[in-house]
């Protein structure tokens, strides 16, 4: 008997069916790989499996775990395994703790509550776990709270609890999404580590198939909540024999078509940061540093400040497009937010377009403003849920200097909203109505309605699944190809830095520690940073001849 035995299961909310008769399964120490687009049935399969479902939630079919019925049995068998014998780690670290609990806490909450055993126990075996996840009391002692810690030390945390009873089954959903690469690979191999050494089945739900070639055994599948595919993870993601497994890989490794790609200026004499040439640069950032005060340690200690920016320079040209990479906390948003004029530099020089930014006034600042657009990370979050889409991509409109009519505004949120592959319709919709892709079009129709020469994009793909990722991709290199639109792309993820950039900046603790053309740099990295990002970069073809080199040998 599997440890996890899943038959016919059907799921239904409401009139709406969101799984179809799903059939799955996991053994004891093994890795199944769930895989599939956003609204694909993958997390609501994983809820089942836990029974957090809706009140209105109605099920059918067989979900048993280690011989239990889960679908019927009683509340408190449920509240006893869930945490015991079922451990779940969640995307969202900071959501999913408590901020008002320290890390000792809430390691040491559950433990107290299934094992029934003393305060000083429960935080002996959460100092055991916590350190044995990468966090040693010496430097994170119990009594920190949540916000003090990084995202990767708070999925940490969040890995700690789950495992911390050692349970028969790790339930981790989409666990490193919202982490640097090598954050990625380093919980990933924790994650592997805890299932070799405890024997329990892991279920990974992601949308990366780099990141389950890596991990799973076996792969699952989905899409509109079914199985589509299913079996040993090197063979279904090599042989790709259902059409919707070969669409996902393709999708994987798309690299959008462009006609041409920008050509740096010859090197005439160097100058430090900047690739001089026959025009001048759009963008020229010279030498600059950000510096924050640190919270003093005591009253006899001077705090030192903190440098999160430190002597940047590059210059960035009309039609190019420019990837910053770098680990999570080096000062690539630091950086991206004193380019647009949100902060202030301690001391150097940004122009763009010729006009120094670091010295003008909020009112001086609007006609670069009009030229220099954002697109966030998180489109959903970025838009207000109340007004409607017309009113939404209007919105840096009022940074022009003679305010279009209402039958102009609308005739200009038509266009692009059309550039971006939306109708004029859909401005009368509210963003909920819109899937994840279409929200992020959105956003993009937002930044290019005035007409900007720059769009600085920070992470604007890492949330989506992989084929409206390659959706959004073809997009951006659309617009630049059509409308010669400059892009400076903040991302961890090194497969969308090759796919749609022509130059990579490496940046490490505040500084650029390298830079070049992204071939040159992702194929043959001169410096440690740029070494270790694309050695724990996934990749699903690299991946795959790990799995053959290991069968032959």
């Amino acid at each position: 008997m599997s440890l996890v035995e899943i038959e016919s299961l059907r799921l239904s909310i409401g009139n709406f069916e969101i799984l179809k008769g799903v059939d799955l399964h996991i053994e004891q120490g093994e890795v199944l790989g769930l895989v599939g687009e956003s609204g694909s049935g993958k997390s609501m399969t994983a809820l089942t499996l836990m029974r957090l479902l809706p009140d209105l939630a109605r099920t059918s079919g067989r979900v048993s775990f280690d011989g239990i019925d889960i679908l019927n049995a009683p509340e408190t068998a449920m509240n006893r395994l869930r945490g015991d014998d079922i451990g779940m780690v969640f995307q969202e670290p900071m959501t999913a703790l408590n901020p008002v609990k320290t890390i000792g806490e809430q390691v040491a909450e559950g433990i107290r509550w299934h094992r029934g055993v003393n305060r000083k126990d429960a935080e002996n075996s959460a100092r055991a776990m916590l350190d044995r996840v990468g966090l040693p009391e010496a430097k994170f002692p119990l009594t920190r709270y949540p916000h003090e810690l990084s995202g990767g030390q708070r999925q940490r945390v969040v890995i700690a609890i789950a495992c911390a009873l050692h349970p028969k089954l790790l339930v981790a959903d989409e666990p490193t999404t919202a982490l640097d690469v090598v954050l990625q690979a380093q919980i990933l191999q924790l994650l592997r580590d805890l299932v070799d050494e405890q024997k329990m089945g892991l279920l990974l739900i992601s949308h990366d198939l780099a990141v389950v070639a890596d991990m799973a055994d076996r792969v699952t599948i989905m899409r509109h909540g079914e199985v589509m595919d299913t079996g040993e993870t090197g063979r279904i993601l090599t042989e790709k024999t259902h059409p919707y497994t070969r669409q996902l890989a393709e999708a994987s490794t798309h690299v959008p078509e462009r006609t041409s790609r920008f050509i740096s200026p010859p090197r005439t004499p160097p100058h430090k940061g900047g690739v001089p040439g026959a025009g001048p640069a759009l963008l020229e950032i010279r030498d600059v540093t950000r510096d924050y005060a640190s919270r003093r340690l005591s009253l006899f200690s001077r705090a030192e400040p903190f440098r999160a920016v430190s002597g940047v320079s590059f210059d960035l040209y009309e039609g190019q497009s420019m990837a910053l990479v770098g680990r999570s906390g080096c000062g690539k948003s630091t950086l991206a937010r004193m380019i647009l004029a949100l902060d202030r530099p301690t001391s150097g020089s940004i122009r763009f377009g010729g006009a120094e930014l670091t010295t003008k006034s909020e009112a001086e600042l609007r006609p670069s403003r009009r030229n220099m657009q954002v697109v966030f990370q998180d489109p959903y979050g970025s838009f207000n849920p109340r007004h409607k889409v017309e009113r939404l991509v209007a919105e840096p409109l009022h940074l022009l200097e003679s305010q279009p009519s209402r039958a102009e505004r609308r005739e200009r949120v038509a266009q692009a909203l059309a550039e971006v592959g939306l109708s004029a319709a859909d401005m009368d919709k509210y963003p909920h109505e819109f899937s994840g892709g279409q929200r992020q079009r959105l956003s993009i129709a937002r930044a290019l309605i005035t007409r900007p020469k720059l769009i600085v994009a920070d992470e604007p793909v890492s949330a989506l699944d992989v084929s409206i990722r390659s959706q959004v991709l073809d997009l951006f290199a659309d617009l630049n190809q059509r409308l010669s639109v400059a892009y400076l792309f903040i991302t961890h993820d090194l497969v969308v830095a090759r796919a749609i950039t022509d130059q990579v900046m490496v940046m490490h603790e505040g500084e650029i520690v390298e830079r070049g053309d992204t071939g040159a740099v992702l194929d043959a990295p001169r410096s440690e940073a740029g070494r270790m990002l694309v050695a724990a970069s996934p990749d699903l073809d690299r991946a795959l001849a790990r799995r053959r080199q290991t069968a032959i040998g």
